[in-house]
């Protein structure tokens, strides 16, 4: 599809890990694949299949063995402006307040007048419900809070590509469940164009216009699977409950579970060995 090859492209793509010991990990296989423009791609797979890894080299935090990433058609060289990423970890700053933590993720706009910076950081304090919160102190909000405060920090840096490692992993049920809505939310009024890992199959098909299901590392791809063809764009809750949502989730758990057996059979030969 010719948008896809527009915006985000894996060409050939491959990473190794060279270790002390002089032995080899290969982590990505040969990997193709394109992401269009207003995308929401989800990647999922075994623990430690490489996924992350692809994603970092989206955001130029890795640099590929061979191949390449383009964004836009220009090859991804390392971190930019262009590619705003929000991790698991609480990436906040504790001696700042609440808008002020926004307003930092403005601090390389160069487009933007410094008068105009607090008006924006205001705007993206507004859209993630942390008015009342702005001059708060980040050791004084909960950690679905502070992740807020970091998807809004990324936001107001304006990035073409937003990359989110797991960003919910560490936090209770209903506070993801809920995060997870206004991620949605926020995709209606911002349109960006989002790669999203996580081990939560439920909270990938929930999320995503494609899953990604990668394979056991080296990680290659085992499925691209067109969740939009399935689901409603506009999704609540109440989606979980459709049919098509239920054979989605089983049928990238079934893939996932099956790597996962490969792992443990090939481990088990290596220690009889």
């Amino acid at each position: 599809m010719a948008d896809r090859i527009d915006f985000i492209e894996f060409r050939t793509l491959t990473k190794i890990f060279e270790q002390e010991n002089g032995r080899d990990v290969p982590v990505i296989d040969p990997l193709d694949l394109s992401i269009g423009e207003g995308e929401f791609v989800v990647f999922v797979g075994p623990s430690g299949c490489g996924k992350t890894t692809v994603m970092r080299m989206v955001g130029g935090l890795e640099t590929p063995t061979t191949g390449d990433v383009l964004l836009k058609g220009k090859p991804v060289t390392g971190p930019s402006r262009e590619k705003g990423m929000v991790f698991q970890s609480y990436s906040s700053f504790p001696w700042l307040t609440v808008l002020s933590n926004i307003r930092f993720g403005l601090r390389y706009r160069r487009d933007v007048p410094e008068a105009e910076k607090d008006r924006i950081a205001r705007h993206y304090l507004e859209i993630v419900g942390l008015a009342p919160f702005s001059d708060f102190y980040i050791n004084r909000i909960s950690g679905g809070m502070r992740q807020r405060v970091a998807i809004a920090r990324t936001l107001a840096a304006d990035p073409l590509v937003l990359l989110m490692d797991e960003p919910f992993g560490a936090l209770d049920a209903l506070t993801r469940e809920r995060l997870q809505l206004q991620l949605l939310g926020l995709r209606k009024v911002e349109r960006k164009t989002v790669i999203f890992t996580t081990h939560d199959v439920d909270e990938a098909v929930f999320l995503a216009d494609r899953i990604i299901v990668f394979s056991a590392r080296p990680a290659r791809v085992l499925k691209d699977i067109e969740v939009r063809a399935e689901l409603p764009r506009d999704r609540t809750l109440e989606v979980m409950e459709l049919p098509a949502f239920r054979r989605l989730r089983r049928e990238v758990l079934a893939l996932i579970r099956n790597e996962e057996l490969r792992i443990e059979t090939r481990e088990q030969e290596t220690l009889s060995e």
